[in-house]
């Protein structure tokens, strides 16, 4: 029998592994700092792969979001999700807003979730692409 993929109002209120990272995923499109940092462990951690350690807690966290709420172009779009117990691995491309223009990028994050938080993330990013001007 196959497995059903629950209702999303279940994914806003459940504290599964998979609704945690859709709430930050959903925050971080809305620009919801705080929202944002309610999914994540008060002591969590940011890596870069394959474990460049970026940020650790909230108050590291926070002007790194900021910032990049500032962009006007902000948007993460989910292409894929796998998820493996309390392991879940996004694949998304994300418009952003360059020093050279906007454009998007490719991101891989895969999320350690305990205890209804996100205790580690560690993101790859690449393929940077210019949005075609117009002209």
């Amino acid at each position: 029998m196959a497995e059903s993929i629950p209702a999303m109002n279940t994914l806003s209120t459940s504290n599964s592994p998979e609704a945690v990272v859709q709430r930050q995923l959903d925050a971080y499109n809305a620009r919801d700092l705080d929202a944002l940092l309610a999914t994540y462990a008060p002591d969590a951690r940011q890596y870069a792969l394959p474990a460049t350690l970026l940020a650790t807690g909230h108050a590291d966290m926070r002007p790194r979001f900021a910032v990049r709420f500032e962009e006007p172009n902000l948007h993460a779009r989910l292409l894929q999700r796998a998820v493996m117990g309390n392991i879940v691995i996004d694949h998304e491309v994300v418009s952003r807003t360059f020093p050279e223009g906007p454009g998007t990028v490719d991101l891989v994050a895969i999320y350690e979730v305990v205890d209804g938080l996100i205790r580690s993330q560690t993101v790859q990013v690449s393929n940077q692409r210019l949005d075609a001007q117009a002209g």
